[in-house]
């Protein structure tokens, strides 16, 4: 009997993933244009920008930063902010360190990269090449569409003024409906959404900013305990 081929040595099925891999960090990388146009309205300036889009290198908690110093939140509740949702990174890293087993330089790359869309990438392949395969070009795809486009949203934004005249202010919140809407199928999904969206609607005119954010993730916590405490 012959033995079926690895798909992941074949040229057609990775020239698939490096497709998918581009148009992810065409895609993604659009995004950066409102952040970085967001980021020097929020008092950054363009070199600061590009250092925390280089550092950080996580769509989520870079907003994040910049949404709560934007609307005069203090540093300290920025950065809860944006490491409360930088979490779900570790997270994903349990995951890809089974695909990539990394060592070495390659464990530092690997851990900047592991982003959501590396990680979905990576995970959606049917062979461990492929998988690896899909990681690696899609993180190096974002990071460098990302962090070009935040290069030139912060000079736009350093040039022609508040970004909001142009309705990028609200590019951030529509990237973030596009990343949760498919991920509602479940119950579960829908519980966590409706009750962060209730608690922090309610919190928004009275706590100051960035603590809204913080206690919408009761919401995950009750629903989690609900589901540990069921039979």
């Amino acid at each position: 009997m012959t033995e079926a081929r690895d798909p992941s040595t074949s040229p057609a099925a990775r020239r698939a993933v490096l497709r998918q891999a581009a148009s992810i960090g065409l895609a993604t990388g659009a995004y950066g244009l409102s952040f970085g146009a967001l980021a020097v309205t929020a008092g950054l300036d363009i070199w600061q920008t590009m250092v925390l889009s280089l550092l950080l290198f996580s769509g989520g908690s870079q907003f994040a930063v910049v949404g709560v110093l934007g609307d005069g939140g203090s540093g300290q509740a920025a950065v809860a902010t944006s490491t409360l949702l930088g979490v779900r990174n570790g997270l994903y890293g349990l995951e890809t360190a089974q695909i990539l087993r990394p060592s070495g330089w390659r464990r530092l790359a690997a851990a900047h990269l592991t982003i959501d869309e590396s990680t979905a990438v990576a995970v959606g392949q049917p062979t461990p090449g492929l998988a690896r395969l899909g990681f690696w070009a899609t993180g190096l795809a974002v990071f460098v569409g990302w962090n070009a486009l935040t290069f030139a949203g912060a000079v736009l934004g350093n040039a022609v003024g508040d970004p909001r005249r142009f309705g990028l202010d609200a590019a951030a919140a529509a990237a973030f409906c596009a990343l949760v809407w498919p991920r509602l199928k479940v119950t579960d999904a829908r519980l966590v959404a409706v009750g962060a969206v209730l608690i922090a609607l309610t919190m928004a005119p009275l706590a100051p900013a960035g603590v809204p954010v913080l206690a919408a993730v009761a919401a995950a916590v009750v629903v989690g305990v609900g589901r540990w405490g069921s039979p």
